[in-house]
């Protein structure tokens, strides 16, 4: 049986008008009550969330390139050699600088803590040490014949590398050095000074004792290969170098963009009689 087109517009306006109260009612009431759920929801709770400001956050956002400039011109403000051939004159470590009293434009400080401000042990630098000896090892920069760290031998002090004019810009690192306490201590195939990030684990730069010669030395791939672990773009050959810059005829200097419009120079050289192959981002 046919319905009349009258009883169908009937039936349909029954229902839109309900659904049209319907919808009043939840325009006027919905969002108020919505409200009162999510109040109930959050007051009196405690809420975490990660935030990408403050003590970690910022030094997370540096580049690769702004840390390794960084550490360069933190290591130059200081003076204190950096290699065995220069141990008679070597220099304990600045312990207790006071932070306020910094004039220079970066300052390598000692710190006891980590980036989270916790109390933080030696031994966490040799196991990054280790670490980055092992990749250095891989990547063909290191020898194969160089051993791991000795606890008995080696020290590990933790710095805060900081831009003074800036100081949200800082880098945390470890130098690890070989203790120059014990006489007559065995050093061939040994680290004896490095700087490795606290937060990365890569090695900034490095002295050790090999077998090899400078002959057996390939410096272009030595920092190339180390530019792509450290993340950095092409070396360039240091131009304008002065031979009298280091004391080992040994060695050829290279320059990265740094922070800004700074540069980052790196030399790869070695110390004939004591077979001491390095590479360093300091002068």
């Amino acid at each position: 049986m046919k319905i009349p087109e009258q009883m169908k517009h009937k039936k349909i306006s029954v229902l839109i008008i309900p659904l049209a109260i319907l919808i009043a009612v939840l325009a006027v009431w919905g969002p108020e009550a919505l409200a009162r759920y999510r109040d109930r929801n959050i007051l009196n709770r405690i809420q975490t969330r990660e935030s990408e400001t403050g003590t970690e956050g910022y030094r997370y956002s540096l580049s690769s390139a702004d840390r390794v400039y960084i550490v360069s011109k933190c290591l130059n403000n200081q003076i204190q050699p950096e290699s065995e051939q220069n141990a008679m004159t070597r220099e304990s470590d600045p312990i207790g600088l006071d932070y306020q009293e910094l004039t220079g434009t970066y300052a390598l400080v000692v710190n006891h803590k980590d980036s989270s401000g916790r109390e933080i042990d030696e031994s966490v630098g040799f196991q990054l040490c280790d670490q980055g000896i092992e990749d250095l090892k891989a990547l063909g920069i290191l020898p194969e014949e160089i051993k791991p760290l000795s606890e008995n031998s080696h020290s590990a002090v933790l710095y805060s590398a900081i831009d003074v004019l800036e100081p949200r810009n800082n880098v945390l690192v470890w130098k690890i050095s070989f203790t120059t306490e014990r006489m007559n201590a065995n050093k061939r195939n040994r680290l004896l000074d490095a700087y490795v990030d606290a937060d990365t684990g890569k090695v900034y730069e490095f002295y050790v004792r090999t077998e090899l010669e400078w002959e057996d030395i390939d410096p272009d791939e030595i920092v190339t290969r180390w530019s792509e672990y450290m993340g950095l773009g092409e070396p360039k050959e240091y131009e304008g170098v002065n031979p009298l810059s280091e004391t080992t005829p040994y060695f050829k200097k290279y320059s990265f963009d740094g922070m800004g419009d700074g540069t980052t120079v790196v030399t790869v050289g070695f110390y004939e009689g004591i077979n001491e192959l390095f590479l360093k981002i300091s002068r």
